[in-house]
């Protein structure tokens, strides 16, 4: 039977404390990570299309590592921007700095907001940890 571990890592307690929900869940070899934006340790939001996505791949580098992953392990990548998808071109640059050469299912949305003013991108990753290409 496959277990259930909550995935913190250092700096995100505040959003397990606060907020009431995980950063990651782990489950046997699959890892869901929650949604990750733009902000700091501080839940300050980062000022800067560029900045604010490096900031949000980041945070999810942040969550994979402290589940034992890599972005070599995602397997899906879910990605939400505000209205307009005007930074898209940015926001790909950033992402090939992350996926290099394994690259995941990718589906992304545009939405009216986030909960936090400012936010300009979500990013929701599912990783199967040591996985061997096929």
């Amino acid at each position: 039977m496959a277990t259930r571990k909550v995935i913190i890592p250092p700096g995100m307690e505040n959003i397990y404390d606060t907020y009431h929900y995980a950063p990651g869940i782990l489950v046997g070899d699959r890892l869901y990570c929650s949604g990750q934006v733009g902000r700091d340790a501080d839940l300050k939001v980062v000022e800067g299309a560029e900045a604010q996505f490096v900031q949000a791949f980041e945070n999810v580098g942040k969550v994979l590592a402290a589940a034992g992953a890599t972005f070599d392990d995602v397997v899906e990548l879910e990605t939400w921007f505000t209205d307009s998808m005007a930074d898209l071109k940015t926001f790909l640059a950033v992402k090939d700095r992350y996926f290099l050469g394994r690259y995941p299912t990718w589906t992304g949305f545009a939405v009216k907001g986030f909960s936090m003013p400012g936010i300009l991108v979500e990013i929701k990753v599912k990783a199967v940890l040591g996985l061997a290409d096929g």
